[in-house]
């Protein structure tokens, strides 16, 4: 068998004599991408972790923009929902010197970036995905006590509710359930860290040329 039909019997795509380098890059990518779709569509629990962290990001994103045009959010100035109260007190600066719409702009930068299908299908050197797994997981768990905090001193101290604030802290806690959850089933686990292929590597090469039941 020529290397051509060799090639057409793994349906890879085929170099012709007179395709050029770009051709068959573009030839090689086609598959890759359809790997893409196709995991987008069978991982809806990965997609929803990343719209969630997207979402965030865009709230936060508003909130650090009319923090720094000395402008008021889009919501009430009145009663129990008055953004203005909660956004200029002394609360929505952490240590004096943080804005708090600064901290969730740039965390949920890092929780778009760690959630996205690109970071749950990382490949790479080994410590790559346990890195991702840790990292994703210990900053939602960072994120949901700081959320905490936040609530104690909108309800406690200013006595008032920011309802842009409050849906970051809501998606906060659905994506903290999430991936906490995530992280309690083994087999999910497993596959995050990238262990599932290796143990089944390994069981493979733990009997070689092992006979099936009817060759007994």
């Amino acid at each position: 068998m020529t290397a051509p039909e060799q090639a057409r019997g793994t349906g890879q795509p085929v170099a012709q004599p007179g395709d050029s380098v770009p051709d068959r890059r573009a030839a090689a990518a086609e598959p890759s991408a359809a790997g893409v779709g196709q995991w987008l569509r069978t991982h809806p629990f990965q997609v929803t972790t990343w719209i969630l962290a997207l979402i965030a990001l865009g709230v936060s994103t508003y909130l650090t923009i009319e923090h720094y045009a000395n402008a008021n959010p889009a919501c009430p100035d009145t009663g129990l929902f008055n953004c203005v109260k909660v956004t200029t007190s002394q609360w929505s600066i952490v240590f004096g010197i943080f804005p708090v719409a600064v901290l969730g702009l740039a965390f949920y930068a890092f929780m778009a970036v760690i959630n996205s299908p690109w970071a749950w299908r990382a490949n790479g050197p080994a410590w790559l995905r346990p890195a991702i797994y840790w990292s994703r997981l210990g900053s939602i768990c960072v994120g949901m006590l700081f959320v905490l905090y936040l609530i104690w001193a909108e309800v406690v101290q200013v006595g008032s509710i920011c309802p842009w604030c409050t849906s970051v802290h809501v998606i906060t806690f659905a994506l903290f359930m999430m991936l906490v959850f995530h992280a309690s089933g083994k087999s999910d686990r497993d596959a995050a860290l990238g262990r599932t292929s290796a143990r089944t590597a390994a069981n493979s090469a733990a009997r070689p040329g092992r006979p099936s039941k009817k060759a007994r």
